[in-house]
């Protein structure tokens, strides 16, 4: 149909729930084109839906930040802004991912046979955490 998929292409295409094509349109994420009351997408709204996806699953946006980028600057709003807090905390998590990884790595290396318990170095790092020296 003119180089349109239906939404049920879509749906199989993307594996997404119509539901949430509805509510992606709703939110004014996506537009698809109306034809005989059915929903059909072109080269464009594919290209959104994937990046929605893509930002979902590898950027960890939330639905308001893809809006907000997808809208660009709209006088309130400048996407630059929502893109730089993103990328902040996402430094964040990776930090405290790498400092779960070295606990992790400290525990499988520790010579001491009950790490967790009898190991001072790690004990040392959790009082830091908990201030059990202040207990």
């Amino acid at each position: 149909m003119d180089g349109l998929l239906s939404i049920g292409e879509v749906v199989a295409r993307f594996e997404v729930p119509i539901s949430t094509l509805h509510y992606w349109e709703r939110r004014g994420l996506i537009t698809p084109h109306r034809r005989s009351g059915r929903r059909h997408f072109d080269t464009d709204q594919l290209y959104r839906l994937a990046l929605i996806k893509l930002w979902q699953g590898t950027g960890l946006m939330s639905l308001d930040e893809i809006a907000t980028v997808l809208a660009g600057h709209d006088g309130e709003h400048d996407w630059r802004d929502t893109v730089t807090g993103r990328m902040a905390a996402i430094e964040e998590q990776v930090a405290r991912l790498n400092a779960g990884h070295e606990y992790l790595r400290h525990l499988l290396e520790c010579p001491v046979q009950n790490g967790l318990d009898e190991c001072p170095e790690f004990r040392a790092q959790v009082a830091a955490l908990a201030d059990v020296s202040a207990a």
